[in-house]
């Protein structure tokens, strides 16, 4: 299966009025991806320049951590469609300085699709930036199948997502030798996620996992409570990383049990990375064997 040629006519994934129904697309687009592998899967891998249009990582919020690929292609690019405020609007000024910049926000597939569909059919470069790295609650794919039904070529280049950004604030590790051998990246329940879907209490249940959670901080005291109902020791650490790697970067470290409090004291009402585990600390953790003896023995050592 490639760009614009799954083997499902493109004019089943039109509405009545002839325009792109991206519903259908997507349907489309999922029903050939289980008969077969996309062909573009053996030819390109991440990083290598292609063609069509690119889903772009724009990172945490630092410019600086933008990729180079990322970078480039911004660079070149016509129309730049983005993110709106989860985007650092220095980012934009620093990389896309040439380009028509749309915002992404308030707008459906209805519209987004079209716009995109056209300006590349016009042979402009055309850039779709998503904050953070597409690939973890970007919904990009939903715009990758709707494009690609409409004979658009798609490809994600990784960006670098809060989760990485925070540990490094932290100066941490999500994983730590005998402290956290598992990372889950997850969110709360709300409005895109029921009650029977939120597994954050079993992640923090398993003990070495460091869970990560993407939320906004308005829903930091309903998580943390929900953890305590559970039965979860209240003395866990837990880091709050409000806006990674952004100029108006904070960090809250508390516990499950005083989290929720810290956080309201702050005022803090935007998006924020919450991380839950041993990890937050960096404390506890054993010496790896990847520079210790395992890793300086010999060829024959266990003949």
């Amino acid at each position: 299966m490639t760009g614009g040629d799954s083997g499902v006519d493109a004019n089943d994934t039109e509405a009545g009025d002839g325009k792109p129904d991206p519903a259908a697309a997507i349907d489309a687009q999922s029903a050939a991806r289980r008969e077969d592998l996309d062909d573009r899967i053996a030819d390109y891998s991440a990083g290598d320049e292609q063609a069509g249009i690119p889903f772009v990582g724009a990172g945490p919020g630092d410019p600086r951590l933008l990729t180079v690929a990322g970078r480039e292609l911004l660079a070149d690019a016509d129309l730049v469609v983005h993110a709106g405020s989860l985007v650092n609007s220095e980012l934009l000024e620093a990389y896309c300085d040439g380009a028509e910049l749309v915002n992404s926000v308030g707008k459906d597939l209805e519209e987004l699709i079209p716009l995109m569909r056209d300006a590349y059919e016009e042979d402009r470069e055309v850039v779709r930036l998503h904050s953070g790295d597409p690939a973890i609650y970007g919904a990009a794919l939903e715009q990758m199948d709707a494009l690609e039904r409409e004979g658009v070529p798609t490809y994600i280049v990784p960006g670098v997502t809060s989760a990485f950004a925070a540990s490094a604030t932290l100066r941490t590790q999500l994983t730590l030798n005998e402290v956290a051998n598992h990372v889950a990246f997850t969110r709360p329940q709300g409005k895109t996620l029921s009650a029977d879907e939120d597994h954050i209490s079993e992640f923090v249940g398993m003990g070495d996992v460091t869970t990560c959670i993407y939320l906004g901080t308005h829903a930091v005291r309903d998580t943390m409570e929900r953890l305590l109902e559970d039965g979860h020791d209240p003395e866990t650490p837990v880091a709050v990383v409000y806006h990674a790697s952004w100029p108006d970067e904070d960090v809250i470290v508390g516990t499950i049990g005083t989290i929720a409090d810290a956080v309201e004291d702050a005022g803090y009402r935007a998006s924020a990375l919450v991380v839950v585990g041993e990890a937050v600390t960096g404390a506890g953790y054993e010496r790896s064997y990847l520079y210790g003896e395992w890793a300086n023995r010999s060829d024959d050592a266990d003949e």
